[in-house]
């Protein structure tokens, strides 16, 4: 099980918040490749690849929280109804789903959702998921 934490970034290594940059750059600038946006901020891309997946700012955007969650899915009727039935009894609002077609009987799904309105921390969220029948993999990929 993954845990998270809210830590004050004054006590955290500076390349912490320099990876956000890093990730900033690299949404705001499509032309702008991973080795640059690291260079512009003074961080290694070893550095960068290392923590990408798990830093993410906490935004206090009056807009709501939103999360980006990863699935793989068996290849059987009602595997995604029951995720998307799971997601709304926790009071997440679906904002976007991208499913790939089948290979071998697996699909890979990434949905995002807004979190304003829920309960249970996404820990306990993504520890539910995980216990759905044909869920293989759930991964949270980013919070906002």
């Amino acid at each position: 099980m993954e845990k998270f934490l809210i830590v004050n970034a004054k006590v955290l290594p500076d390349y912490f918040e320099k990876i956000l940059e890093v990730r900033t750059l690299l949404d705001t600038n499509q032309n702008l490749g991973i080795k640059e946006a690291c260079t512009q901020v003074g961080i290694s891309r070893s550095t960068f690849y290392k923590y990408k997946d798990h830093i993410f700012s906490l935004n206090n955007n009056p807009l709501g929280r939103k999360a980006e969650i990863h699935f793989l899915l068996s290849h059987k009727q009602g595997v995604l109804s029951n995720v998307l039935n799971k997601l709304s009894e926790n009071s997440c609002n679906i904002l976007a789903i991208h499913q790939s077609i089948p290979l071998n009987n697996i699909a890979t799904l990434s949905i995002q959702v807004d979190i304003s309105d829920i309960v249970l921390s996404i820990d306990e969220i993504i520890e539910t998921l995980k216990t759905i029948k044909g869920v293989k993999k759930v991964k949270l990929i980013s919070l906002e």
